[in-house]
């Protein structure tokens, strides 16, 4: 299974150990440095998905090192760590790359729940960016066709008649229509025991869907 690589950048070694300590414990990867110098080196040999940097540190602050973290790294997203939880402070920080804020002291689920979210809002972007959006926003607006991809996900494998009752249309010339449009866009595939499932560009835009549809939602 793989890991999402994060670095946590923080002179506060008790502080430090303890976001890592929980982070690993969820499953990611982690790269810890003290200074934002030492980020900078470290940043050579790695790219994290997320960084978590303090505001306030000796020698170069997270704010001064916000705007190399986006020259060198664009698509990483980035969480500000600070003790001075004003809004100044947090406008600041947004207009200087910052994806989120998160204010000292903070509990452990606060911490989980801006890094899920962050890397979430990454991944969306990652997959808008790529050719299946397209074809996710004409499925997104078709609900015969959403409905298809959504029921052969839940359930693996389906027959024709089975895709039909599940749907709950009677018109089998409709249904067949969205069938052959989801083939053709090689988005579902047909065995020879005329069972239908999704193709691995199907498991994406479904990916891309659900994605799309807690983007709407938030």
């Amino acid at each position: 299974m793989k890991t999402e690589t994060i670095m946590v950048i923080d002179d506060d070694q008790d502080l430090r150990e303890s976001i890592v300590e929980i982070l690993e414990d969820n499953g990611y990867t982690v790269t810890a440095c003290a200074t934002a110098e030492a980020a900078l080196q470290a940043l050579e040999d790695v790219t994290p998905r997320l960084v978590l940097v303090d505001n306030m540190m000796p020698g170069m602050g997270g704010m001064a090192l916000l705007p190399l973290l986006k020259r060198d790294h664009p698509a990483t997203k980035i969480i500000m760590i600070t003790a001075f939880s004003t809004v100044d402070n947090a406008v600041a920080a947004m207009r200087g790359g910052a994806d989120d804020y998160l204010s000292k002291p903070f509990k452990r689920d606060d911490l989980l729940m801006a890094v899920r979210r962050a890397l979430k809002i990454l991944k969306f972007e990652q997959q808008a960016t790529e050719p299946c959006m397209d074809e996710a926003l004409t499925c997104l607006s078709n609900p015969i066709r959403r409905q298809i991809l959504t029921a052969l996900s839940a359930n693996g494998e389906m027959r024709f008649m089975d895709i039909t009752r599940a749907l709950g249309i009677s018109d089998h010339t409709k249904v067949n229509f969205h069938l052959e449009n989801l083939k053709t866009n090689n988005l579902i595939g047909r065995n020879r025991e005329k069972t239908y499932r999704l193709t691995p560009q199907g498991e994406k835009i479904i990916d891309c869907l659900h994605l799309l549809s807690k983007r709407i939602a938030s």
